[in-house]
């Protein structure tokens, strides 16, 4: 299984509109994508700055280019974020997941 990491930043004032426009956005994307295992939405408020981590479990790396494309590394944005992030952060992190609910996964 492999994690997929996106971080954005928003007014600390817009981010519960953010979390909404995930939540009719990005989200369901994820979710109808085959090989999608879940979708973690991480919301952090730092002075005047919202910070959002989203964190998606995939079942492999053809899963995660049915959603992002090709070129599966850049991040994958939406027409509205322009409206609301202060970045559009270029590049997403991938992880292996090693282990899950304390049950190694490693060589599945």
């Amino acid at each position: 299984m492999i994690a997929r990491t996106w971080h954005g930043m928003v007014p600390a004032g817009r981010a519960d509109d953010y979390a909404q426009y995930l939540a009719r956005t990005g989200i369901p994307d994820y979710r109808n994508t085959e090989g999608n295992r879940g979708v973690y939405v991480l919301k952090r408020i730092e002075g005047k700055r919202a910070h959002f981590l989203l964190v998606t479990l995939w079942d492999s790396y053809d899963a995660i280019k049915a959603f992002a494309g090709d070129d599966y590394q850049r991040a994958k944005y939406y027409p509205e974020d322009r409206d609301f992030l202060i970045e559009l952060e270029p590049n997403v992190r991938h992880y292996e997941v090693v282990v899950q609910e304390g049950v190694e996964v490693a060589g599945e």
